[in-house]
């Protein structure tokens, strides 16, 4: 039985003293293409679905985009006179050996995060610093290497709300999203929620859906590897729902002296996504996030009844088959390793 821990846990990412040592090239990057949502809405919202685009303001005519900070989303938690607890990520699901995961009230949660996010970011942070990314926006096509001291100047932070179903929970929240703004004519929509502090990491994996990603509040990093760079991408075989894992950990690159040398050989796109843009994540498009500042961001993955028909009944047998124990059983996700 799930316990309720009346208190958060610790989620300050715990800083290292040493400086780094050994730090990574790691592959090279461009920066990736943007657009703005005047430009997308003129254009008759024209995508071009096989590679990645930043809509910067994609979202900021959304309601949510001024309503949900992290004081009215803990609000809206404790509306029903009651909380119930809700299952958080303790450490990266994607790489490494499945923990379990601790229950805990999001209200109080939200509220500290709330209180660390009026403190004011260092534009220095991050894989790449913001000065920086303006000077190669102005020359496109330019290659370049991200700073992986980055992630070693930190221990990543283990208490993370990653792909929270909110609006299952809470659908009047969903007249808050104007999801057919971007995403329309037929398609089925999966929305979930993260938030999360500052130094939350993303594994690196791709996933079977298109996928929305809007940033409402704060800064994440994105890099993302075309399908073209699986053969860099170390695959796992860990099992995930709707997902490929790769086995490379982007907060351990020093110590993965096989994986790094082939992480190395790969060409990625690199985007910084600030609060009210929308990034377009194609499918299966290798990709990890690491967290620059507290945030909210929505994950709104789509499929057409096509896509569903055909690679999701295939998604859908393969995890009939996990959960009767008989594909990758105990090297998963969803379930922590006995």
């Amino acid at each position: 039985m799930p316990t309720h821990n009346p208190l958060p846990l610790p989620i300050e990412a715990e800083r290292v003293t040493d400086a780094p040592r050994n730090v990574p090239t790691g592959p090279s990057f461009q920066v990736i293409e943007e657009t703005t949502w005047e430009a997308l809405e003129a254009s008759g919202r024209q995508l071009p679905f096989e590679r990645p685009v930043l809509v910067k303001g994609g979202i900021k005519h959304w309601p949510a985009f001024s309503k949900w900070s992290f004081e009215h989303l803990a609000g809206v938690c404790e509306s029903k006179g009651s909380e119930a607890p809700v299952k958080f990520t303790d450490g990266l699901v994607e790489q490494g050996v499945t923990k379990g995961r601790p229950f805990l009230p999001v209200a109080p949660y939200l509220r500290e995060l709330g209180k660390q996010a009026l403190a004011t970011p260092d534009p220095a942070a991050g894989l790449l610093p913001k000065a920086r990314l303006e000077q190669l926006r102005q020359q496109p096509g330019e290659r370049f290497h991200l700073n992986w001291a980055h992630m070693q100047s930190f221990k990543p932070t283990t208490l993370y709300l990653a792909q929270w179903d909110i609006l299952e929970t809470f659908p009047e929240l969903r007249k808050d999203l104007l999801i057919k703004s971007l995403w329309p004519g037929q398609r089925l929509t999966w929305e979930y929620v993260f938030m999360g502090p500052a130094n939350t990491v993303t594994g690196l994996h791709n996933d079977f859906p298109h996928n929305w990603f809007c940033q409402l509040k704060g800064t994440k990093e994105f890099i993302l590897f075309p399908p073209d760079q699986r053969q860099h991408m170390c695959p796992a075989k860990k099992y995930d729902w709707g997902a490929t894992l790769s086995d490379i950990n982007v907060s351990r690159l020093p110590e993965q002296a096989k994986e790094l040398a082939s992480f190395e050989k790969a060409n990625g796109i690199y985007a910084r996504v600030e609060a009210g843009d929308a990034l377009f994540v194609p499918r299966r498009t290798w990709h990890s996030v690491v967290s620059v500042e507290p945030s909210i961001s929505l994950g709104m993955f789509g499929l057409t009844p096509y896509e569903v028909a055909t690679g999701g009944a295939w998604a859908t047998l393969r995890d009939w088959a996990h959960h009767l124990r008989l594909y990758a059983w105990n090297n998963c996700t969803c379930h922590q390793k006995k």
